[in-house]
């Protein structure tokens, strides 16, 4: 897949994950104590980058305690009033970061969602599996991710 060209000047500073059917999915190993996903966005909150999760969740809903170091922000659609792809909650979400939307990926299982963020000026990542997900997350975030 090709990038734009804009995150080789920007550099990606974000990142931003849908809850059901991303962060809920363990891949292969239904042992595991975080889903794969939960444990990336810590281990790049570590490194410096800032973490988000994006959810069309009624309500308002908050992920496990236990997930409270891994994420800075949390935004629902129940909270907000609009949902995902609607362009409005992608831009929240950056601006609750405090970044910019052009420096953030965004990853989601529906296409429309990836497609919405996209056309917020984010970088969308189409989840389909956490091995795929995880190949090209190490290539955007330039960080080893998978052991």
């Amino acid at each position: 897949m090709a990038y734009p060209d804009h995150l080789l000047e920007v550099g990606v500073r974000g990142l931003v994950l849908d809850f059901g059917g991303v962060l809920t999915d363990f891949g292969d190993d239904l042992a595991a104590v975080l889903p794969p996903l939960a444990a990336v966005a810590g281990e790049v909150r570590r490194r410096g980058l800032r973490t988000a999760i994006l959810s069309n969740a009624d309500g308002l809903w908050y992920p496990p305690p236990e997930w409270q170091d891994l994420f800075d922000v949390v935004v629902t659609s129940g909270e907000v009033g609009f949902a995902k792809p609607d362009r409005r909650i992608y831009l929240l979400a950056a601006e609750r970061l405090g970044l910019a939307p052009e420096t953030c990926v965004f990853v989601d299982d529906l296409a429309v969602n990836v497609r919405g963020a996209a056309a917020a000026g984010m970088v969308g990542v189409h989840h389909r599996s956490v091995r795929s997900t995880l190949e090209e997350l190490e290539v955007l975030l330039e960080v080893p991710l998978r052991g």
